[in-house]
């Protein structure tokens, strides 16, 4: 091969190696400064650590006080998918060294943010997350993931309900039979006709992001448990 040729091929892919290097999958530098900024938790404090996507995300912001007033820690990432939550587990959970950890999974790998769709495999990122917390002896919470009737930017997928369904009823098997506490946000926010969530309780159509209104809801039944989990 020409040796000119060669040479350019080689800085072709020297270029795109630097490019992929500097594409963070996992969005790890969004809590980088909050997290050393956190510090080692106190001799008498119990962290509480939400992980999550967007609905995880916003609930700070929209929520406020409910934060404070718990000493809540969020670490939300909009759009994520449970790979990109298992990616980034130990240094926005793990490393925090909560007393308790509140997973709440399943709405953009059902959208298909990162990939087609595998039940499987977001079932086995939910499963490998418990077990590593549980390995750091952090309690676990798991929170279903909220009803879906569809994607505003995926409208591609018609059967996103059935999909989120037989996803949290599988995690919730699972959590039964390992008797960890299973946070049914799902029931309380569907809709009447079971095919979407309800309205009053979203900020956008189709509904996938609460507001004040939903929040509320999922307080009433997230903070009894991480009351008793403490």
């Amino acid at each position: 091969m020409n040796k000119k040729i060669l040479f350019l091929l080689m800085l072709v892919f020297c270029i795109s190696g630097v490019k992929a290097q500097k594409h963070e999958f996992a969005n790890w530098r969004r809590y980088e400064k909050a997290n050393k900024e956190l510090g080692e938790p106190g001799r008498k404090e119990k962290r509480v650590v939400l992980m999550g996507n967007s609905i995880t995300d916003g609930w700070p912001g929209t929520r406020p006080d409910f934060f404070k007033k718990n000493k809540l820690i969020g670490r939300g990432i909009g759009g994520q998918t449970s790979y990109q939550f298992l990616l980034r587990f130990r240094q926005d959970v793990l490393d925090l060294k909560p007393k308790v950890v509140v997973i709440n999974y399943g709405t953009n790998d059902i959208a298909e943010n990162t990939g087609p769709y595998d039940e499987d495999k977001t079932f086995g990122n939910v499963v490998s997350m418990v077990q590593l917390a549980q390995a750091n002896k952090i309690k676990v919470i798991l929170a279903s993931c909220l009803p879906a009737g569809g994607f505003g930017w995926r409208p591609e997928i018609k059967d996103a309900m059935a999909k989120v369904t037989k996803l949290n009823a599988r995690v919730k098997e699972y959590a039964d039979k390992n008797k960890i506490p299973y946070v049914d946000y799902f029931s309380a926010l569907v809709s009447a006709d079971g095919k979407e969530m309800n309205p009053d309780y979203a900020t956008d159509y189709p509904a996938i992001h609460p507001n004040a209104k939903g929040y509320e809801v999922m307080e009433g039944l997230l903070l009894p448990v991480i009351k008793k989990m403490r």
